[in-house]
């Protein structure tokens, strides 16, 4: 594939009277498991860049992101809006509305990402971190694709996944591998991908590399992602060693530690609807 980035900007790219960025999605955002639906992990990029462009404060930080999945992402055009629900100056939190145009030029609501931001203060004296830090991505073997465990999945040739630079490394869950992985194009066309945008791209992936299930027995679908951030995250690689948890009433959880190349970052949490094909 030869792709620019995961989204053009439609227009000039200026939010329009309503308060709506519009953008249109390349065929590098694709789904492994549909090629009429996106991956989740780059619409969730396009949700937290508008959500901290908007109102931005350098004296706070971003806490808790979580992405709620509300309906099929498709190619029609995409808009997002941002609002500040809870003004602060110690606490503060905001939304992101997605909504993806339909055949009949209305529009959708499918997804929305919410986050707490709060100050910053120096608790040097107190930081803790539960695992070690991995070893940097510069001094591991990366490539394109993710490879993960033989599943029956072309992982590595088809859409999104296509896009991303990954190197395995030990788990400590022991039930799969854990990676690297960073995207390798811009998350918009014509800009400089942040470093929080970057992360955010590809850290939905952790539903798909922390499962043992066969994908032609099972599928498995998220429908959110929550992520508790301990310090502002340093991209564009992002950590991520993650475990499914499932329960037997045809439903689970994907949980992960998160490394950026600073250390451990954080955890983050999905859940998911499990399926019997």
């Amino acid at each position: 594939m030869d792709f620019s980035s995961y989204y053009e900007p439609v227009g000039d790219g200026a939010p329009d009277e309503d308060g709506f960025e519009y953008f249109r999605p390349t065929q590098a955002t694709q789904s492994v498991w549909s090629p009429a639906l996106q991956h989740g992990g780059p619409p969730s990029g396009l949700m937290v860049r508008s959500l901290t462009r908007h109102s931005p404060d350098p004296t706070q930080h971003y806490t808790r992101i979580t992405t709620d999945i509300l309906g099929a992402i498709g190619f029609g055009i995409n808009r997002v809006r941002t609002r500040v629900d809870r003004p602060g100056r110690q606490i503060s939190m905001l939304s992101t509305d997605l909504e993806v145009q339909q055949p009949d030029g209305s529009y959708r609501l499918v997804g929305r990402t919410s986050a707490w931001r709060m100050r910053t203060a120096d608790t040097t004296e107190a930081a803790h971190s539960p695992r070690e830090p991995y070893p940097h991505p510069d001094t591991v073997d990366a490539g394109p694709g993710v490879r993960a465990h033989d599943a029956g999945v072309d992982w590595g040739s088809i859409g999104f996944l296509a896009t991303v630079v990954s190197a395995n490394l030990p788990s400590a869950n022991g039930a799969t591998d854990a990676y690297w992985i960073r995207p390798s194009l811009p998350l918009v066309a014509g800009e400089q991908t942040t470093d929080i945008e970057s992360i955010f791209t590809v850290l939905d992936i952790a539903n798909g590399v922390g499962t043992t299930l066969q994908p032609f027995e099972w599928s498995w679908m998220n429908t959110d992602t929550t992520v508790h951030l301990t310090h502002e995250p340093t991209g564009p690689w992002i950590g991520i060693d993650a475990e499914m948890t499932r329960g037997d009433a045809g439903y689970g959880a994907t949980f992960a530690d998160l490394f950026d190349v600073n250390g451990y970052l954080g955890r983050s949490a999905q859940t998911v609807l499990l399926v019997k094909n």
